[in-house]
């Protein structure tokens, strides 16, 4: 259980992202005072705890409803993660978290707390995807899934912690550094989605047998 809970929480930090959310938090908050800037900061770690703890509680269920088995959305899950490892590896922006178009509303709003920070940018399909796979096999275990919540709620305040001190982080890190930093992690999120896409895969033809 111990493994489950250390592979799921580096997945889902490195699938997070916070440094590479600095940037763009810096960038749409210009002008902002630094108090204004950890309001947001705490209001959308906030909504987006909300958003992956309903989503850990239903995501299962609605699966099931759906007829949908788990080694499927393993093997999506996998995709997905693979694809965002892609562009993190190559530095690009990520067109699986947010678009150009909804970057440029977020530039326009005043409060951009609730989107696009909370969602998609800490909340996004690639985090949802991974609450998914780890906590649907979780639920008739209320331990691994107490481990798992706990784990969720570790990342969360280190992506506030982040965002607190995103000005001299930026100012220490640059775009460079921190574009380094997602490079490395990309590579370890590349090698854990192809790893998801073997089990479910694995897992898919066992039950045809």
């Amino acid at each position: 259980m111990i493994e489950q809970l250390l592979t799921f929480f580096v997945v889902f930090l490195v699938v997070v992202e916070p440094v590479s959310v600095i940037p763009i938090f810096i960038a749409l908050t210009e002008g902002a005072s630094e108090a204004e800037r950890r309001r947001m900061a705490r209001k959308g770690v906030l909504i987006a705890a909300g958003i992956l703890v309903l989503f850990s509680l239903v995501g299962g269920p609605f699966l099931r409803l759906m007829s949908i088995s788990i080694n499927s959305f393993r093997i999506f899950g996998g995709v997905l993660l693979f694809l965002i490892a892609l562009e993190m590896v190559f530095a690009r922006t990520s067109g699986t978290r947010t678009s150009s178009p909804e970057e440029e509303e977020g530039r326009k709003r005043t409060d951009i707390s609730v989107f696009p920070l909370a969602f998609p940018f800490i909340a996004g399909p690639g985090a949802m995807a991974t609450i998914l796979l780890s906590f649907g096999p979780a639920a008739g275990n209320p331990l691994l899934y107490g481990g798992l919540m706990l784990c969720v709620a570790i990342v969360l305040l280190i992506t506030l912690a982040i965002l607190y001190l995103a000005s001299p982080i930026m100012r220490i890190m640059g775009v460079t550094g921190a574009n380094v930093l997602n490079r490395l992690f990309g590579v370890v999120l590349g090698a854990l989605s192809v790893q998801f896409v073997i089990d479910g895969l694995r897992g898919s033809f066992a039950s045809l047998g």
